[in-house]
């Protein structure tokens, strides 16, 4: 479902609905990465998920459960603004260009496509607060399982800079950019669901309403194309996250830096769990996914209508 305001409209309200919806949902993004990255076979699914959460807050109290939020939050920010703005942008220019027609379509291909090339752009430009995210965390996480040097490591838990100076001082400015090869396909995310969701409404509903679903119509039609959008991908989402949470060794401990790769990862994964060892966390993910789409939806559209509702406001009172 696309709007035709304006990019720049478009793209404030995504990132205002983004953020909104990335901080709602935060304390099971965090519980999600430490899923994804976890060694125990034991903590799987909702009740590790569930397990987790009571850990930390057992642990560290209710304040860790946000762990890494500034970061991320800025990361949701930048790449909701830029995908919106790229998207909304280079649709226009291209329905502008290839139909003279007043409501011209563009196909699923080129849906696809112009969603990819937006989402991108954005990834490339956030991924290192993505990256500084996903290690601020799961140094709780890694400081634990050292218990010779647990009071020690602890001390540097929690430090934005701290992070931003080992990622550094281990790989280089190129650390920023870690698991960006995993994050290239992942960029079909957007454009997928919305392939995902076309397909739901028009199989799934009455020709009245393919056009304009009702709410509940939509909420469930998003739910579901999000719901397989994330499966199809998330074994890129797991090997991203793992790639990115991997420490390396700083000069002079070792002079040779071995990164992992995805097929390195996903071989491993294979060889201990199984088909399941790929999809470690889906189920917190799904569900994640499926309310930071809604949140994400709903205050977007929101903020587009009452910047609708100024401009007549505005239109009106001219003489």
């Amino acid at each position: 479902m696309t709007s035709t305001l304006p990019p720049l409209v478009q793209a404030f309200s995504g990132a205002i609905g983004s953020a909104t919806a990335n901080a709602t949902v935060y304390p099971l993004d965090l519980v999600i990465t430490r899923l994804q990255t976890s060694k125990s076979k034991r903590i799987r699914g909702i009740k590790g998920a569930i397990y987790l959460l009571h850990q930390i807050i057992h642990k560290h109290g209710l304040s860790a459960l946000y762990d890494g939020l500034e970061t991320d939050t800025g990361a949701t920010i930048i790449s909701g603004f830029l995908y919106y703005y790229f998207y909304s942008f280079l649709r226009s220019l291209l329905t502008r260009r290839r139909s003279k027609s007043k409501v011209p379509t563009l196909s699923v291909a080129e849906e696809l496509g112009l969603g990819f090339a937006a989402g991108l752009a954005s990834k490339l430009i956030s991924t290192p607060l993505s990256v500084v995210t996903v290690r601020l965390q799961t140094e709780r996480e890694d400081a634990e399982e050292d218990e010779i040097s647990y009071n020690k490591e602890m001390q540097k838990v929690g430090g934005v800079k701290d992070v931003i100076g080992r990622i550094y001082e281990e790989d280089g400015l190129v650390g920023f950019w870690r698991g960006f090869s995993s994050t290239v396909p992942l960029a079909l995310t957007p454009s997928l669901t919305l392939f995902f969701f076309q397909l739901f409404r028009d199989i799934c509903l009455p020709r009245k309403n393919r056009e304009r679903p009702t709410s509940g119509q939509a909420f469930i039609g998003g739910a579901i194309a999000q719901c397989i959008a994330t499966t199809c991908l998330y074994p890129l989402m797991l090997a991203k996250t793992r790639i990115q949470t991997a420490r390396s060794s700083p000069p002079p401990v070792s002079t040779r830096k071995t990164s992992l790769t995805i097929l390195q990862i996903w071989t491993t994964a294979l060889q201990c769990e199984g088909l399941n060892g790929l999809y470690q966390g889906l189920e917190a993910q799904v569900i994640k996914g499926v309310v930071s789409q809604g949140v994400t939806l709903m205050i977007k559209t929101r903020i587009e209508q009452l910047v609708v509702q100024m401009y007549l406001r505005r239109i009106r009172k001219r003489p």
